[in-house]
């Protein structure tokens, strides 16, 4: 039997989604009666882990290697808890194996008070469970959070990429109800939010009795106070027309899109399972522009899908230098147990995989350099989002989701009227001309 924890710390990994259940389980700790504390000085630490990247569930492992060995030579022994994706892929083996105190899968996470309770008792405190009452109506009121907050509108994927495991580990797609949403974008404009981010696993999916994603924009755009509305992730075959028009029609939402496609060659898309393919994926990012022209694109890419050949990779770079991308994430392909794709034949050499990615790598930066070197001498409210590392620097991001680095006498929250003077690879600097306080 332990003491129950005082204190507590949740480190999170990988997507947006998680940062935001991190968020959320803080709040419960909070609510618990814990105050928040630095990983080495904490009662509880809270893993809340991500199973996409390769090697996901050894990096958890020797994360719980790394904490107790820091906390042994302080004579301390934390609870730990074991959260998100790797837990619910994992379950009941982490805690044979690493002999942690807590598993809890992330749609279960409501739960972690009562687990972390049952563990200072000496009990067992595993829940992976996927009930289909939603977690959202167990959690706290949203109280204090930053300028730019995240907000989860919809759960789980019914797509099936052939590489991906979601499906498997946040379940079958799952829309929160519009009061709902709109309940806590409202709570999260009186905690701080001046900018929101709508979450999903295919966030334009997302739908209520027939009312689409561009509805509960247009729904959230009339909250006072509320000056930023940003979604994703997005899926190219839920790219509804009404989303489309809202980039054109809904002031506070900002002209950004993160569209992923993941390859520029239908022959793999269709291996992955996508649903869509090169030439339509170009139409409707064509359409995009019509309604927004200064829209900036975002993208995903995975290199080195199982067949994938030197023609295919060869459409891939095609593709970017079609669409001169904004941002974009890109990564080797790693099988995920359980996935089709784990099982397919035809294994792209790990040195091609390097090569391909570097090749890629270089290009999307490419765009990106470009694309922040086309801003300067644009004018633009930028939201102001915490300190620069220089004396009198604040940093805050830009309506096309770009870092800029503003100096003067300028507090977290403002928007920040500025001209972009200077551009480098990922981020710029603005003049402010104006300042309007939070």
């Amino acid at each position: 039997m332990k003491s129950p924890p005082k204190t507590f710390h949740v480190k999170s990994f990988g997507c947006q989604m998680n940062v935001y259940d991190g968020e959320r389980m803080a709040e419960l700790m909070a609510a618990d009666g814990m105050v928040a504390a630095e990983a080495s000085d904490a009662d509880l630490v809270v893993l809340n882990t991500c199973h996409i990247r390769e090697k996901a569930t050894e990096k958890v492992y020797s994360d719980i290697g790394r904490l107790r060995k820091d906390a042994g030579k302080q004579g301390r022994a934390p609870m730990i808890a074991v959260a998100g994706c790797v837990a619910q892929a994992e379950g009941a083996e982490i805690v044979a194996r690493a002999k942690v105190d807590v598993v809890v899968g992330p749609q279960a996470y409501h739960h972690l008070p009562a687990l972390v309770a049952k563990a200072a008792a000496g009990e067992a405190a595993l829940d992976t469970d996927m009930p289909p009452a939603s977690k959202f109506g167990a959690l706290p009121k949203r109280r204090r959070v930053g300028p730019s907050a995240f907000l989860t509108v919809a759960e789980g994927c019914d797509k099936f990429c052939t590489y991906c495991v979601v499906p498997y580990t946040r379940g079958a797609e799952i829309s929160r109800p519009f009061d709902a949403i709109v309940e806590e974008a409202r709570a999260l404009v009186e905690a701080g939010a001046r900018e929101i981010t709508l979450l999903g696993q295919n966030v334009n999916a997302w739908d209520d009795d027939g009312r689409g994603l561009h509805d509960l924009i247009r729904a959230l755009d009339r909250l006072p106070g509320l000056a930023r509305l940003r979604y994703t992730t997005s899926h190219p075959n839920d790219m509804r027309q009404g989303l489309i028009d809202a980039h054109a029609q809904v002031p506070s939402l900002m002209p950004f899109l993160h569209l992923p496609v993941q390859s520029g060659s239908t022959r793999i898309l269709k291996a992955m399972n996508r649903s869509h393919g090169r030439d339509n994926y170009l139409r409707l990012l064509d359409r995009v522009r019509a309604a927004r022209p200064d829209i900036a694109l975002s993208g995903d890419f995975i290199v080195g899908f199982p067949g994938e050949t030197d023609a295919d990779f060869a459409d891939t770079l095609s593709l970017v230098d079609q669409v001169g991308y904004a941002q974009a994430f890109s990564f080797k392909y790693s099988p995920r147990p359980g996935t089709p794709a784990a099982a397919m034949a035809d294994e792209v050499p790990a040195a091609v995989m390097d090569e391909r990615l570097q090749r890629l790598q270089a290009a999307l930066g490419r765009d990106q350099a470009a694309f922040n070197r086309a801003s300067v001498g644009r004018c633009c409210e930028v939201l102001i989002e915490r300190q620069g590392k220089l004396p009198g620097q604040m940093l805050g991001k830009s309506p096309w989701l770009q870092s800029v680095h503003v100096m003067g006498d300028h507090a977290i929250g403002d928007m920040v009227e500025v001209e972009l003077a200077a551009a480098g690879p990922v981020s710029l600097t603005g003049v402010a001309r104006i300042a309007k306080a939070a």
